[in-house]
Parts: structure tokens; sequence; C-alpha cells
């Protein structure tokens, strides 16, 4: 069984996301449907050897002509040098203007295969299939594509919607508790932007998907995935509402940026505590009861992930901190942009935060 959700906004064609089992072995004739004159995958090492074949046969049993270009796991190939590679590699196999990548892999391979399906002969279609589920429930849905530089994350990149997500939530029982967790990071997010019952739930009787159960998972990633497309379908480009959908993220692409995108941290365990430390934030500034924040950060921490600095083996620097927020791709004039809180499930975008107050934040944190 499949539940199919459809993504729809005025500014972009509409397109769905299928969640359900079993959709790498049927991937070719979701595909097919989208009269691509070839398919070609784009993919990490480690899922590649795990799905590629599966998906490269169901795309060729489909009457598909089809490839496959690997690139090292991990976010480092979110990098010019692999997204050149990549683009080479797609003229290189001949791949016109009515072709079609498939990016087979997490949030990087969809950031990269995404990227470079918007550079490719100005523009072709492309199909997520998500096989971790942070991309399940975030990253595949909205069009959102990039590559990082030293200088940040997610700083050289375009919107470019896919033609079809297929979100099969049996690639996820192959995936390491950790990066089961770090999904489960997005979402309690979704939950804490505007579905406290959502948030709730999670905590009680879907905790058993933090630790990989099918049913709960499934259900986690179709909520998540029923919210962010109704977000997105009134918001594409971020221009109101779909700012929401950072929470977290101001915080944690900087504590990401100043450990160098290593393993210390996980980008879902980066949001996580970045989630926990807006609603801090926001307790601090008396935008939301205390109470409220103690919520949100059980709620976090119930499902094995970090809410505070100490929690990471790195001594973080306020100023250093700051300097990463202030070149993030939200901030304005100068001024910070952070998504703040009134209560679980009740998120806010402020455009005017002031930085010095987030300075004298960050120390009481534990920040140098």
């Amino acid at each position: 069984m499949t539940t199919t959700i459809p993504v729809a906004g005025g500014a972009f064609a509409p397109y769905e996301v299928v969640v359900g089992r079993g959709l790498l072995k049927t991937a070719g004739a979701e595909v097919a449907a989208l009269k691509p004159t070839r398919a070609f995958i784009v993919s990490d090492e480690t899922v590649a050897a795990i799905h590629g074949e599966t998906v490269r046969a169901s795309l060729e049993g489909a009457g598909l002509a089809t490839g496959i270009v690997t690139v090292p796991a991990g976010e480092a190939s979110k990098s010019f040098e692999q997204l050149e590679a990549v683009l080479d590699r797609l003229l290189v196999e001949g791949l016109d203007r009515k072709s079609l990548v498939v990016a087979l892999g997490g949030g990087v391979v969809g950031d990269l295969a995404g990227l470079a399906a918007a550079l490719f002969m100005r523009g072709i279609d492309f199909v997520q299939i998500p096989t971790t589920l942070l991309a399940q429930v975030d990253s595949s849905v909205g069009g959102k594509t990039a590559i990082d530089t030293p200088r940040g994350k997610n700083l050289i990149g375009a919107f470019h919607q896919p033609r079809r997500v297929l979100a099969d939530v049996e690639a996820l029982a192959t995936l390491p508790v950790r990066q089961v967790r770090s999904g489960w990071a997005e979402v309690l997010k979704h939950g804490l932007i505007c579905d406290a019952v959502f948030f709730d739930w999670l905590g009680g009787e879907g905790a058993a998907g933090a630790q990989g159960d099918p049913d709960a998972l499934e259900r986690a990633v179709i909520r998540s995935v029923e919210i962010k497309a109704r977000i997105v379908g009134e918001d594409e480009k971020e221009a109101g509402r779909r700012a929401l959908l950072n929470l977290g993220h101001t915080f944690g692409h900087a504590l990401e940026a100043e450990l160098a995108f290593d393993e210390t941290l996980t980008h879902g365990e980066a949001v996580a505590l970045g989630c926990a430390m807006a609603f801090r934030y926001s307790a601090r500034q008396g935008l939301c009861p205390v109470v409220e924040a103690e919520r949100a950060e059980a709620g976090i921490r119930a499902a094995g992930l970090p809410t505070r600095l100490s929690d990471v083996a790195h001594a973080f620097a306020a100023d250093a901190l700051i300097a990463r927020m202030a070149g993030d791709k939200k901030a304005e004039a100068g001024r910070l942009t952070l998504i703040l809180a009134r209560a679980v499930g009740d998120a806010f975008t402020d455009k005017d935060v002031d930085a010095e107050a987030v300075r004298a934040f960050l120390i009481e944190e534990g920040a140098a």
C-alpha cells in the first residue's frame, strides 16, 4: 500500500510524493511514466552498493536506457569538484534536454544531483529516490538544491523542483541507528513548527520510529511530507512561511561549519541541537514560556539527540558562531534572522535579531 501526497504551488509544476514499501523495485514504471529519453542515476558509493542494481534493473525493465555515476559518501561531496564531475559524466554519456536524472541516496546526493539537473543544458528533469529518513521527510521535497563552500553550507544552489519523489520506507532498514535518529530530528522539527499533537505523538506512541520501527517511520514520513508539501505550496522560494522550515538551522549550520562539516555532528544532530537552542533563546527573550522550551528539549533528548553544546566534543567560540550566523543566507541587511517560537507547534520568523543578545545567549549556553 502506498500513500500519495501532492505538492502544488502557483509557481511550479505540481508533482507527487509517493510513500510506501517496495518502491525501489517499481521505480522504473514511475520514471517511465514521465517519458524521458534516458534516466541516469546519480548516487553515492555506499547507497549504490546497496540499492543501485535494484533501481538500475527496474529502469531497464521499464525500457529505459540508464547508467550510474557515483560520488564518495558524505557531506564533502557537496562541492564544486563533485558537481563538475557529475555534469561532465552526464555530457560524456550523451544526455539531452529530454533526459532525466535519478537522485538515489540521502540529502547530499539529492542536493548535488538536483543542482546538476538544474544546471545541465539550463535545466532537465529529475526524480528523487531518497534512501535516508532525513531526505524522505525533508530535503527531497521542495526543490532546494545546493553545494557547500568553505564559507558555509548550501550557499551555492538553485530552486529546482523534482518531477516525482519515491520514498521507500523499506530502504530505511539499511540505515545505522545514528542516521535514523538524525532524520528523526527533521521529523521533530515539523511538529515543533506547526503541529504540537504530532510532536507529542513522536515522543509517545510514535517514539519507536527513532529506533527504526517501520510502521512508526511510515506514519512519521507521511505526516512530515504533508506538512512540508503544504508549506512549499504556499511559498516555494522562502519569501515568507517556508522560512519556518529553517527552525534550528541557523544555529545548526553555524555549528556544522565550525566543525568543518566533519562527523562530530550529523546534519540532523546539528538541527536537533539548533531547535533546542532556538526554543531556549525564545524563552530567554520572553517570547515563549520556559515550560515550552523544556517540553521541546525533553522531546528532542528522548530521541537520543543532542540538546546542549556540552553534548558536543568541541569548544565553540561565541564570536565565531555569530560570524557564521551573519553569513547565513537567511540574514538580511546585516541583521540575523532566526526562526523562534511562542510554543511547541507555534514557530515564527524574526528578521531583526540582535546579534549581541545572541552572543550573550551563546556564552550562557557554554560557548567561550
